[in-house]
């Protein structure tokens, strides 16, 4: 018997409101937001893949009032207004919807939760199955034999049983427990204190609502009394909460059928909306499409993503028919399964790959759950794979891929490469998107909704090692990464190929540094751990010592880790004036606002030593000792290449790079980074680097003649400002010189100056008008830097990394401000990234290729720091400085400040 016909129901607002939330900020180049109708659209065409043969319609909310507002003045009355950046979205996304041929359905005066139930239900009573893509629970009400629910941010349908595990009651009760409950997205305020589970052990005492109703008097406790204050309003919550099925509509289920594409309608909103992959997309379509068949849109290049084709490789036969197909690839994409997180000492469960989309497998060397099928020996299969993996040919492609390079270096396998990383391809197109891991990336570019680890293993304290994971579901969650992978790359790659700057920063810099990097972490850094705890111990007696002194200013003792008791004793209690407040309108006591008021009042500074001594026995003495792997005896940090949107590193697990320099505190932990028994730490650092990138940019005569000359650039900046030699600088001077010069250039305001100076706010304003007129370069730099952001919507190092600003044209003033600032730095810190991770490849090489038995051990912003045998110190030192200086593309020269010690604070 054929299948009964499919009506999908998509809830449109629900969609938006996903795509805003889920996915990062874009904008094209014309600074228009896009994310959302790119999101949108993305998760429309993978519905209609999945479903190419049934009919369909989009639903959305018209504006203005509906029956529930006649009914409740409250209802939806909390509701923030929407987003600005959302609300802009709405019109492309709707034109777009129609465009693609797909019935949009935008009915005044009903909600799209009642257009959705009234074609559900008639849909159903003639026999249809029903799909409703939504990630509303409202709609789970709906839900019977023939009615699911496919959850738009999970991806798992909702049956009749999946909404009673879900909510603890049954579809025909979720109009009850959302009366009991409250709803607060539209203001249907239920029970006070009842929440989820309560009000599903009362349905499921007293049967229904009108149960709970009649048996109000048996429930005790305060809930109890809020349950028989609110008895008269539950019937017309429970009439608010109720998805209508009975709406008068002129169009039935029958008539949701796709016409075909506005290829016209199309290629113009691509083109204004800067989808450049759809454009060529639909450019490359035959433009022929039959009435009533699927758009063009809709046909995606790659195949359809099936997690049930995958195979898994149990013998040597299937293995090497597998290495066959890899060999023969151009490239393959290559991802590695572990029971630990720790590169150094993880065990390798797995291994899969994909040589086309599709096409994947998934090796198991570890399974060892009771019951595990037997599996090829791990030393077999990374036999058989080596000569692939360390060979120019094919290449290999990662995502994340240090950590799997790392591992396979600890096991003696030295991937050629690797060629691409598609977590770095993504972080070159765009370096301000917040998230580059793989499950965004598929989400966001490919419509598709991974298997996540905790899917597979759980979370918490209940989750398991993948060893312990099945070889079915490890099959489809091992070999979907390395198919995703394949695809991102196939995504990413040709964008990059098309911008030559992007090209050689990907190709130059972020994959050369992935294996200098793991070496980094793979060597480690020694510490002396019981000089840290002797520190610690020190630093707990200086704590309790500015506790005292806080209780005695204070007039009381208090918690120094509450910010809600500092708030009661700063404000409340010693009437401080208000800097600032939280999101939720409380006085502030965040850093910043401390540091202000520590300016003029004793208290708050006293808080700010106290919480950084804090800071640094919890992150540091405390917890690096702990952190020595037993195995190597040394501390092993991870530097991440796609977090920071300038092209900086970050460090974690531990983070090295946040040590106070200018603390004596700060320093003594630096201390405790020793060399080893005959070796020396040599530490070299670019001097003054940002500005030297400054002159180069801005062309200013000042500048750059004070660094041609070698002079002493905040001497040299004291002088043009105070107007005396460079001999009758005073410290003082020179220190409010240097203010300067870092400030300005990263937007200082007068009102900034003068708090760092402590100085009046004329005063400042003076200092920054003269170092401008003293040095008008910079100033026109800026200016032109920002003019130039506003028009391309983006900036870029020397080295073209692209730094994208989506607020640059924002209606906002302080969101617009705050980029124009970025627009000003980033290419400064940009291109200093970018010099030292250049000057990391050049060292790591001659290390390399000279057998050099030196190491290099930590990067930390302007810094390297190796760890030398003493009998090469100044050797290396000497080969270390030229290495850093050269191919110096600025205009200015470039100096390396270097020195050698026991330790880190001495080297430095």
């Amino acid at each position: 018997m054929p299948e009964s016909p499919l009506v999908v129901l998509v809830d449109g607002s629900s969609y938006l409101f996903r795509a805003y939330h889920a996915l990062p900020p874009l904008t094209n180049t014309k600074g228009e937001p896009t994310g959302v109708t790119y999101g949108v659209i993305n998760m429309l065409r993978r519905l209609e893949r999945e479903y190419p043969d049934a009919h369909v319609a989009v639903v959305f909310d018209a504006k203005g009032p509906t029956f529930r507002h006649d009914t409740f003045a409250g209802y939806k009355a909390n509701r923030p207004p929407m987003p600005d950046d959302l609300a802009r979205q709405i019109a492309p996304t709707l034109e777009l919807v129609r465009a693609l041929g797909l019935p949009l359905l935008v009915i005044d005066g009903v909600e799209a939760d009642d257009v959705i139930g009234t074609l559900a239900c008639r849909a159903a009573a003639r026999g249809d199955r029903v799909l409703i893509s939504t990630a509303d629970k409202d709609l789970a009400q709906l839900v019977d034999e023939r009615v699911h629910l496919v959850n738009t941010m999970t991806n798992t349908v909702l049956d009749v049983a999946g909404v009673n595990e879900k909510f603890g009651v049954p579809p025909e009760r979720i109009a009850d427990f959302l009366a009991l409950t409250g709803d607060t997205v539209d203001n249907i305020p239920g029970v006070p204190k009842v929440g989820p589970k309560t009000a599903a052990k009362w349905l499921q005492e007293y049967g229904s609502l009108d149960g709970v109703m009649a048996n109000a008097d048996k429930v005790g406790g305060k809930v109890g009394e809020n349950l028989r204050d609110t008895l008269p309003a539950l019937p017309l919550y429970r009439d608010l909460a109720t998805v209508r099925c009975d709406v008068p509509l002129d169009i039935d289920p029958d008539n949701l059928n796709r016409a075909a594409p506005d290829r016209d309608a199309l290629r113009a909103l691509f083109t204004q909306l800067e989808f450049k992959s759809w454009l060529k997309e639909i450019e490359a379509t035959a433009p022929a499409v039959a009435p009533g068949a699927a758009p063009a849109m809709a046909a995606e290049p790659l195949p359809a993503l099936d997690r049930d084709a995958y195979e898994t490789v149990l013998d040597l036969a299937a293995l090497e028919r597998w290495c066959e197909r890899l060999a023969a690839a151009d490239s393959f994409a290559f991802d590695l399964e572990t029971d630990s997180l720790d590169a150094i000492t993880a065990r390798i469960v797995g291994v899969s790959f994909a040589c086309e989309p599709g096409q994947a497998a998934y090796v198991p060397v570890g399974h060892d759950y009771p019951g595990a099928p037997d599996q090829l020996p791990a030393a077999a299969v990374l036999a058989r794979l080596k000569p692939l993996l360390e060979a120019d040919a094919p290449r290999t492609i990662g995502q994340g891929f240090k950590f799997d390079y790392t591992v396979l270096a600890q096991h003696g396998i030295a991937v050629a490469g690797p060629a691409f990383d598609t977590m770095l391809e993504s972080y070159v197109l765009d370096s301000t998107a917040s998230r580059h891991d793989m499950d965004t990336l598929a989400l966001k570019h490919l419509g598709h909704t991974t298997i996540t680890f905790k899917d597979v293993a759980g979370s918490g304290k209940s989750q398991i090692t993948f060893n312990q994971v099945d070889l079915a579901t490890a099959t489809r969650y091992a070999a979907e990464d390395a198919d995703v992978t394949l695809r991102l790359h196939r995504q990413f790659w040709p964008r990059i190929e098309a911008e030559p700057t992007l090209r050689r920063v990907f190709e130059t810099i972020e994959m050369p540094l992935l294996p200098v990097l793991s070496r980094i972490e793979r060597h480690g850094v020694l510490i002396d751990a019981a000089l840290l705890r002797r520190q610690s111990g020190e630093l707990a007696e200086s704590m309790q010592r500015l506790e005292a002194a806080a209780y005695e200013l204070a007039g009381r003792p208090f918690n120094l880790g509450s910010p809600l008791q500092i708030q009661q004793i700063l404000y409340d209690e010693q009437k401080l004036p208000v800097l600032g407040r939280t999101p939720k309108g409380q006085p502030s006591t965040a850093e910043d606002v401390l540091q202000e008021l520590a300016l003029h009042y004793p208290l708050p500074r006293v808080i700010l030593e106290h919480r950084g001594l804090s800071k640094l026995r919890s992150t540091y003495t405390d917890k690096l000792p702990a952190q020595v792997n037993p195995a190597t005896g040394r501390v092993h940090t991870s530097y991440q290449q796609a977090v920071a949107s300038t092209g900086r590193l970050s460090s974690s697990d531990p983070n090295l790079q946040n040590i106070p320099v200018r603390t004596a505190e700060g320093r003594r932990i630096r201390q405790a980074f020793i060399a080893p028994p005959g070796h020396k730490l040599l530490s070299a650092d670019y001097s003054q680097i940002e500005l030297r990138i400054m002159a180069h940019l801005s062309r200013d005569d000042g500048l750059c003649r004070a660094f041609a000359e070698g002079a002493d650039v905040h001497r040299a900046t004291a002088g043009e400002i105070f107007g005396v030699g460079s001999d009758g600088v005073t410290v003082e001077q020179r220190r409010a010189a240097k203010t300067i010069n870092f400030g300005l250039i990263y937007g200082m305001s007068a009102f900034g100056l003068a708090q760092q100076l402590g100085i009046d706010r004329g005063a400042a304003q003076r200092y920054v008008d003269q170092y401008f007129a003293r040095y008008p370069g910079v100033r026109a730099y800026m200016d032109a830097t920002r003019e130039q952001a506003r028009e391309r919507g983006y900036v870029e190092t020397v080295f073209g990394r692209r730094l994208y600003l989506p607020d640059i044209r924002a209606g906002n003033a302080q969101r617009r401000q705050y980029a124009e600032r970025t627009a000003i730095n980033a290419p400064m810190q940009g291109t200093a990234a970018d010099l030292i991770k250049l000057a990391m490849i050049r060292i790591d090489r001659w290390l390399r290729d000279n057998g050099e038995p030196a190491r290099m051990i930590l990067q930390v912003h302007d810094e390297l720091v190796f760890e030398v045998p003493s009998d090469r110190a100044d050797a290396v030192r000497a080969e270390v400085t030229a290495l850093m200086t050269a191919d110096n593309p600025l205009g200015v020269p470039l100096l390396v400040e270097t020195g050698l010690g026991a330790n880190w604070d001495e080297a430095h």
